[in-house]
């Protein structure tokens, strides 16, 4: 039986279906500059701080205002930029603070809103305060060059207490997303997760003897969803992870193995992020085995890339001595921890030991750095150890150097202070041994008899291994 309307339902419902809500900006801290632009990004716009989309209007009476499409439904986040994250609101003191959450549809058609402060002004119009802890905090360049995706990113470097003092030390690596909230709260969009601060700390307090250098890479405002996903998603992006992740490993490791002293061995290269970040962090690992061997896994954002990135993971299974940390908040979403779980499984199904796999869901956690800040140590310190290979052994480290890499010609070799000798083995993408020499601390590889292309350096020493990506130009 078909039941037929009131013409006056009808039209409440019409209406109500193609609702808009109009943000409005009451009041602007006093320090805002006359000519500024003010952008809404949220969640509706994939977190773009400067979308030309989303402008707010300044009205006669001095309020700016935005009305969002009748698309946008349901409960949005967001914050007001001035289009950037850098000029991201605050509050009165240029403080971060969390994102803004509101349901569309369930108040008022239009909201007003006011920004307490600007995170780069103070309420007498002064500067950020940076939170980079000094001298260990570089910023290694603003403009570091990206060819695989022609473009330009800020890359940041921390370097431990005694990088300045303990000359011949080498030290792990470990290579992280965001790299605008990882280190300064004035660069940060929704806080820092100060790790330069963690890190200091626990080399100071001896729980972490040797102390790592962290990399932090700027995540490109409008292009992060595309960079941190290399499968495409049909709503949001993404598509270019794969060379992302190439620059990373075929770009920024090497120059960074060739200018600070690394351990540059996969047993001591890792990689992390949150989000978008934890997503990307796994692909890394899965599609270069022999680069990391620890993964920090905040939050990640499966869901983004369900189906192709299990795929990937049947087709490309774990490098078995790989150590995965996975953390989220157990009511991040619906998705969240059951994805994280998927994952873990199809990891441990894959071969990879429990040992190697530490799962995390807490029940405060939240979606937000405060809480990927507070868990960063815990992951740092597991992630430390060494990887299980068996069920009841653990894997002996070597930690060596081999550099320049990408090599022409020579390859020279740093061992540890008590190895006098090791035997290297270099293997080509077959695992057929192409090369084999005994080599002496200090001591130079010829790698001039190999053709161009990608290898396999194994150094041995006892029961001690090492093994490490070799390009050779």
């Amino acid at each position: 039986m078909i039941r037929f309307l009131p013409a006056a339902a009808l039209a409440f419902f019409a209406s109500s279906a193609h609702a808009q809500t109009t943000f409005r900006l009451t009041s602007v801290p006093a320090a805002t500059p006359a000519n500024a632009a003010l952008y809404m990004a949220g969640s509706f716009n994939n977190w773009n701080p400067a979308s030309t989309s989303h402008v707010l209007v300044r009205a006669t009476d001095g309020s700016y205002q935005l009305t969002l499409p009748a698309s946008v439904t349901g409960t949005v986040e967001f914050k007001f930029t001035r289009g950037s994250w850098a000029t991201v609101e605050a509050d009165a003191q240029s403080a971060d603070i969390g994102n803004r959450r509101y349901t569309i549809g369930s108040g008022p058609a239009t909201v007003d809103l006011q920004v307490a402060g600007w995170k780069d002004l103070s309420s007498g119009g002064g500067s950020c305060q940076s939170t980079a802890l000094q001298p260990n905090v570089q910023v290694l360049s603003a403009t570091f060059q990206v060819p695989q995706l022609n473009r330009t990113r800020r890359v940041w470097v921390y370097l431990p207490n005694d990088y300045g003092t303990a000359a011949a030390k080498r030290y792990p690596v470990l290579y992280m997303h965001d790299g605008q909230n990882v280190f300064d709260a004035c660069t940060s969009f929704s806080g820092e997760w100060g790790v330069d601060e963690t890190l200091s700390q626990l080399q100071q307090q001896g729980v972490d003897a040797t102390g790592s250098i962290v990399v932090a890479i700027d995540n490109g405002g409008s292009d992060r969803l595309n960079e941190y996903s290399p499968w495409n998603n049909p709503q949001y992006g993404g598509g270019q992870g794969d060379q992302y992740v190439d620059f990373l490993v075929q770009t920024l490791k090497p120059y960074i193995d060739q200018n600070y002293r690394t351990l540059t061995g996969r047993e001591f290269t890792g990689i992390a992020g949150s989000s978008m970040g934890g997503l990307i962090s796994t692909y890394a690992a899965l599609k270069y085995p022999q680069v990391f061997s620890k993964v920090g896994v905040f939050s990640p954002a499966f869901w983004f890339a369900e189906k192709p990135l299990f795929q990937y993971l049947r087709q490309h299974p774990a490098n078995p001595a790989t150590r995965f940390y996975f953390v989220s908040g157990s009511s991040e979403s619906q998705t969240m921890v059951p994805l994280m779980q998927a994952m873990r499984d199809s990891l441990a199904k894959g071969g990879v030991p429990a040992a190697n796999l530490s799962f995390n869901a807490k029940a405060d956690g939240q979606h937000a750095e405060w809480f990927w800040k507070r868990e960063f140590s815990a992951a740092y310190q597991w992630l430390l150890q060494p990887a299980v290979v068996t069920g009841t052994r653990k894997a002996q480290a070597l930690a060596f150097s081999a550099y320049p890499n990408p090599a022409k010609n020579q390859l020279t070799v740093q061992l540890p202070a008590d190895v006098r000798e090791a035997k290297a083995e270099v293997l080509d993408m077959a695992g057929r041994s192409v090369l084999r020499e005994k080599v002496k601390a200090g001591a130079v590889l010829n790698v001039s008899g190999l053709a161009k292309g990608t290898y396999l350096l194994q150094l041995t020493a006892g029961s001690r291994r090492g093994s490490q990506v070799l390009v050779k130009e």
